[in-house]
């Protein structure tokens, strides 16, 4: 339940171009055409399905305070790379571009040729490192969360470019005011997307919040029976007297 929640949330709630607005140079240069905005976009669930879990261990095991007593022994309980986390991370992520790039270009030359220079340029897309720096301050405990996080977050930034891409393919044969040809109308889209995008945030909220209001109806109600109880009670407690005086 844990791993779907999270999946979910990362698609939908955390979306990296509708929520934190990252990745948005190759969101807005290579989606002017379906093809080009899948095949980037399974790049980069690629390379963020293996460089979340690949940071992950990265901070478990060298990077967080105290982490080196895990693999070197006790005597290194005080030592802190922390501050190695942007290269180290950095270095990860362009050694799985690398490898995405020599992969594309060996097996499909014209995916190669129409990315251009946004595939070699996922190295220092903000969305990619967005995701380590994410999973790193929002202390995800296990690695098979991590593997969780990095798939659903590129998928959702695979499914963010997708969307804006046959939306601007439509847009070609719309007769678009001259002032809001090209870019303009692509900010707008996005805006819009990205409110109808906030409406996912209920899915996981909207349970936990019924399940508050029918808790406080039962306090409610508990009160409200003890107050007559109480009532009663003085009430009969009052014709009891009055009877004996009598």
């Amino acid at each position: 339940m844990e791993h779907l929640e999270l999946f979910f949330k990362s698609i939908f709630i955390d979306n990296m171009v509708f929520a934190t607005f990252l990745g948005m140079c190759s969101y807005l240069a290579v989606s002017k055409k379906v093809k080009t905005a899948v095949g980037l976009g399974a790049a980069v669930i690629f390379v963020l399905a293996i460089t979340v879990p690949l940071n992950w261990l990265l901070d478990q095991y060298i990077l967080q305070p105290g982490a080196l007593a895990k693999t070197l022994g006790p005597e290194y309980a005080d030592y802190d790379l922390s501050f190695l986390s942007f290269i180290l991370f950095i270095a990860t992520i362009a050694t799985m571009v690398q490898l995405v790039e020599i992969v594309v270009e060996k097996f499909s030359p014209s995916l190669y040729n129409s990315l251009g220079i946004f595939l070699p340029l996922i190295a220092v897309n903000c969305a990619i490192l967005g995701g380590s720096l994410f999973m790193q301050s929002r202390e995800i405990p296990t690695l098979g969360l991590a593997l969780t996080y990095g798939v659903g977050s590129g998928i959702g930034w695979f499914l963010a470019i997708l969307a804006i891409a046959a939306i601007r393919e439509k847009i070609r044969y719309s007769k678009v005011p001259a002032p809001l040809r090209g870019l303009g109308i692509t900010f707008i889209i996005t805006g819009l997307m990205a409110i109808g995008f906030m409406s996912f945030g209920g899915m996981l909220t909207g349970g936990d919040e019924d399940k508050g209001e029918s808790k406080t109806e039962q306090a409610i109600l508990k009160k409200d029976t003890v107050k007559e109880n109480e009532i009663n009670k003085l009430s009969e407690n009052g014709e009891n007297k009055t009877a004996i005086n009598q």
